[in-house]
Order: structure tokens, then sequence, then C-alpha cells
């Protein structure tokens, strides 16, 4: 007898492999057209990367990856049930040294950190975040595929690219999908723009806020990353005709206890800037003080407690010494069955995979070509090294540099990353599938869940790495369908 949940990965199958049949039933002519007619949207509505500069266009990977409503229930409830043990994170550093250790900060950035939470941080902590993960949602085991990679607390990239992509995709590829499989019900996701605001709005209001001026705070003349402001801020003027305007942390001033961005006074800020390029900021004379302020008041999204927004947090909800003495049973379930076994690179005994204790320096040399080994606090994909692709001398070349580097490294185990093929046009203009990698990011809120899918040849699948955007659409159970229709000619 199969379970529930294996029923619901064939359900997946089906519907993955129906999405499949109906691609391949397209000539080729139409499929040129139609990844031709999605450059032209591409450009047309702005899915732009800026890579020093300058500005390069993010391709969208022609064919949708499904799932069904229910899968994406789960995943909803697994990533909130994550994202809120990371929210007590702030409290757990306060209170445990082993903790802090765990998620060591700079002295400086441990005093911003005291200083900007307090009661109304404990009470009402907005936290906007990206869970990255694998999942195969056409897999009879797609629970247990289901395994989460690492944190991001704050300054989502993709904002505007990732719903850009998924309206791009229901009006180019979708009406061609239907032309094969008139039955084939697939529709977008949740427009994480629109989860972001509700988050906004909700939060201004329980702090007794009004909804007039969101600013959105980040290096705004840095030149690099997503190019999404402007069409941000025109998104949510005409959609809630709320003012947002950008802003570089430089840019804001403070008056009487308000912070002010030109004229206008500022309600709460979105960030994508972390506390250790304030200090910088502060360090050459900027005057940081209005980040300061509006942290204290609980005007910020994310809060404070993105500060530990390290690779390293995942120790913490992986070991058993913190997750016995701090988490709830159904909470280290989920732990246990979704969170990769993470721990920072250092000459210690702690819990291995297994559930043993060990040596950790010994087991990482042995097992290389189960983990991953990754900068503690960079992102984008830097420095990534996977251990299964290479020698063992060049694996143990690689933790010995990062263990004389300096900076913190974690070795994480493993996750096996979904592959799917997508048409890509060759070289000679005919048109090729091959395949790729695909990661998640899911983005949860009480009021749902965005998903953000990336894909790239590459195992390390980061749009900053070049990686390509893949819709995530959501289909009916396929059991009330039927197969594409014949093709005449």
């Amino acid at each position: 007898m199969l379970t529930p949940s294996e029923e619901l990965g064939l359900s997946g199958a089906n519907l993955a492999g129906r999405v499949r049949k109906a691609f391949y039933h397209i000539s080729e002519a139409r499929l040129l057209a139609m990844i031709h007619g999605l450059r032209e949207e591409e450009q047309q509505r702005s899915l732009i990367y800026l890579r020093d500069g300058e500005p390069d266009v993010v391709h969208i990977l022609p064919c949708p990856v499904t799932g069904l409503p229910d899968q994406r229930s789960y995943i909803h409830s697994v990533s909130l049930t994550i994202l809120n043990a990371l929210k007590r994170l702030p409290e757990l550093y306060m209170q445990d040294f082993a903790i802090r250790d765990v998620l060591r900060l700079t002295p400086e950035e441990d005093q911003w950190l005291w200083e900007c939470w307090g009661p109304s941080q404990r009470e009402l902590n907005p936290v906007f975040g990206r869970l990255d993960a694998v999942v195969d949602f056409a897999s009879p085991m797609w629970k247990e595929s289901l395994r989460f990679l690492e944190p991001n607390l704050s300054g989502i990239g993709g904002l505007h690219l990732v719903p850009s992509c998924e309206r791009i995709m229901a009006d180019v590829v979708l009406p061609v999908l239907q032309a094969e499989d008139g039955e084939l019900q697939l529709e977008v996701g949740q427009d994480i723009r629109d989860l972001l605001m509700q988050e906004i709005l909700d939060h201004l209001g329980a702090i007794g806020r009004p909804a007039r001026n969101i600013c959105f705070v980040e290096p705004k003349y840095a030149g690099s990353g997503p190019d999404e402001q402007e069409a941000l801020a025109r998104y949510y003027h005409d959609r809630y005709g709320t003012k947002v305007m950008h802003a570089d942390p430089a840019e804001l001033s403070l008056q009487e206890g308000e912070v002010y961005y030109g004229g206008d006074k500022v309600d709460l800020i979105y960030r994508d800037y972390p506390v250790c390029d304030l200090v910088e900021l502060g360090q050459e004379g900027v005057d940081v003080r209005p980040m300061r302020a509006l942290f204290q008041q609980n005007r910020v999204i994310s809060s404070i407690t993105a500060e530990l927004d390290q690779k390293s947090c995942w120790e913490v909800l992986t070991d058993p010494q913190f997750t016995q003495k701090y988490f709830t049973a159904d909470e280290r379930q989920v732990f246990r069955r979704h969170m990769l076994w993470t721990r920072i690179l250092s000459d210690r005994r702690t819990v291995l995979p297994d559930g043993h204790e060990g040596d950790l320096l010994e087991y990482a040399r042995t097992r290389h070509e189960e983990l991953v080994l990754k900068p503690n606090r960079s992102y984008g994909g830097e420095g990534v090294t996977i251990g299964h692709g290479m020698a063992q001398a060049e694996w143990d070349s690689a933790l010995e540099c990062a263990l004389k580097s300096g900076e913190r490294w974690v070795v994480q185990k493993l996750a096996g990353i979904p592959a799917h093929e997508f048409p890509v046009v060759g070289p000679d203009g005919k048109i090729y599938f091959e395949p790729f990698y695909v990661v998640m990011g899911f983005a949860p809120t009480r009021d749902g869940l965005a998903i953000m899918g990336r894909g790239s040849q590459k195992q390390v699948v980061n749009v900053a790495q070049r990686g390509g955007l893949c819709a995530v659409m959501i289909g009916h159970p396929p059991g009330t369908l039927h197969g594409p229709r014949e093709v005449t000619t």
C-alpha cells in the first residue's frame, strides 16, 4: 500500500510528465518562436542583474517546473516552522554562550544586536526571508527529497525578477502548452511582492505607524545585484497607493527621533544592508544613527534578527545539545527530516550525521564525497566547494585552506539536487534538450508561500553565478485530466 505522501508524489510525477509530453509535441519552429518571445519579454520587463554596473539580462528556462497544491501546503508549513525557529535565535544567542560561539559576531555587530533587541522586537519580530532548498515534486519520495540548504533572512533578491518570470511564463509559454493539451491547468504561485507588502502593512498596524512612506534601503550605488527598485516602486504605487522610496543609508537623516529621506518621513524600511556594512560606513564618517534608530524602534524588515543569518544557523537546528533544550518534539521532527546536517569547521568532537559523537575533522577528511564546504557568511554561491567532484588531495587542500583562512567555514551534508531537461538553442540555431540543476527558494509568511526557482548546469545554482530563472507553477492533480491530444499533420 502506498502512503498518502507517495500517492501525492506519483500525482506530481504524472503532472510533470503530462507537461513534458505536451512540451515535446511542440514543433521546433514554434518552440524557437516561443523562446524568442521569452527573450523579448525579459528585455521589456527588465529582468536585469547588474554586474559591475553593466546590465545583464537574466534568462528564463522555457519549461515550468510543476507542483501540486498539497505539496505547496506542506512546504509552507515546514518553512514557517524553520523560520519561526530562526526568529528565536537572538534570545538563544543572548542566554547561551555555546550558541553565541556557533553564531559568532564581531564586537561591533554584537553591540548593535544588544542595543537593538528589546521587548518590541521580542513580541513583534518581522523577518521576511528566503530559505534555500531542494525538492523533487515528481518523486514518490518527494517529502524525503525536501532538504533545506541555508537561510537568507534579509534583502531577498528577486522581488521583481521572480513574479515577472512567472507572468512571462503564463503569457508566453502556457498558451503554447495548452494548444497541445487543452485541459492542462497550471497557475502562477503567490506573488512575493504582495506577501512582502502584507507583512509591511501588518507590522505597521501592530506598531501603530501609518503606511505612508516605505523606504527600500540598500547599497544604492554599488552597481551589482538585481536591478529591481524602480519596477518595485512602480508596482507598489500602482497596486497599493503607497510611496516606496529607494535610499542608501548615507542619505537618511534623523530629526527629533524621526527618520527622513529628503523631505519625506520614513515609516518603515525594507533593508538589503547588513550591520557589518553599516559599521564600516560609520567608521568612514557616515552618520548611521538613523538606521540604528529604525532598528531600535522596530521599524525595519528584516529586524536585527537577520544579523544572525549565517550558514551555521543550521548547526543550532541540527545539534541535539541545542534542539533537545530549546525546541519542541514537533520542531525537532521537522529539523531531522528536512534540514541538512551542518557544522562549523574546526578541530573538535560533535554529533555526526549518524547520530554518534565523533571527530569532526576526521569525518570531514574521510567522507568528502558526502560533503559540501561553504564560507559561513558569504552569499551568491561564492566559495562553495562540492566534495564529490574533487580528488581526495584537492579536498584535503580545500579543508586546510579553510582552516587557515581566518574566516569561518561550514561543512554540510550533500543534498541531491534535482535535474530537469530544458530546451536550449544551440550554436547551429536548433533546439536541444539539456539537463539543468534546479534549486528552490521558499519565502514563507502567515499569508502564503512564494517559490523562487533557479536553474543552472553547474551544481552551485545562483543567479549571481549566471544561473537562470525557473518558474514553479501549481497544477491540479492530473487524475482528472486526459493525455495530450494527437498531433495531426
